[in-house]
């Protein structure tokens, strides 16, 4: 048996795409969702999620896509379960163990589970619990502070981009470090 390599840029990950959809629209639970409610166009879907890979894996910054709204028009036209995200999670962690092994491999799945865990708290207007964040690299070359507005992170816009200022739920200031006066200033978003 060869010994498998850790994910290395964005090829691997169109690897891995590519083999988790494959695997998805086989699958009993998920292929229906993929092919006949998303009705998924794969030689134009494939690419965008190897660019959404590679940013969340190396900051690529070529992701340019809104997962939430992607997803949030999809669950309008068919509910998107729990049951849903776990197979998902369970076939991409299967397919990232089966083609690769390594630091970058761990990290495609523990953001997938993170990723998942996200969108279907945020698809229930639940509380997001942690802000699930993929800055790209121009963000990040040039020091960008700024915060998303989020729910998840305290804070809601009001009329003219203030930004409310009340605490946190969960203890999401002590366990994230998340001051809403000073995220709000960062994000240019101060008032209220």
């Amino acid at each position: 048996m060869t010994a498998r390599r850790d994910l290395g840029g964005r090829e691997d990950a169109l690897a891995v795409v590519t083999e988790f959809y494959r695997r998805a629209f086989d699958d009993a639970l998920l292929g229906p969702v993929f092919r006949d409610v998303a009705r998924l166009d794969l030689p134009a879907h494939l690419p965008v999620m190897a660019d959404f890979w590679a940013t969340v894996l190396f900051r690529a910054g070529t992701y340019r896509g809104n997962l939430l709204s992607v997803h949030a028009a999809l669950d309008e036209r068919a509910p998107l379960t729990a049951a849903h995200f776990t197979r998902w999670l369970a076939l991409w962690t299967a397919t990232v163990d089966e083609l690769f092994a390594g630091e970058k491999a761990d990290l495609a799945k523990s953001q997938a589970e993170r990723i998942a865990a996200s969108v279907v708290r945020r698809l229930r207007r639940e509380d997001a619990g942690e802000l699930v964040t993929i800055r790209r690299r121009d963000q990040v070359e040039a020091g960008s502070t700024r915060v998303p507005t989020s729910p998840a992170r305290g804070r809601t816009p009001a009329p003219g981009g203030s930004c409310s200022t009340k605490q946190p739920a969960d203890g999401l200031r002590t366990s994230t470090g998340y001051d809403p006066e000073r995220d709000c200033e960062r994000a240019g978003t101060a008032g209220d």
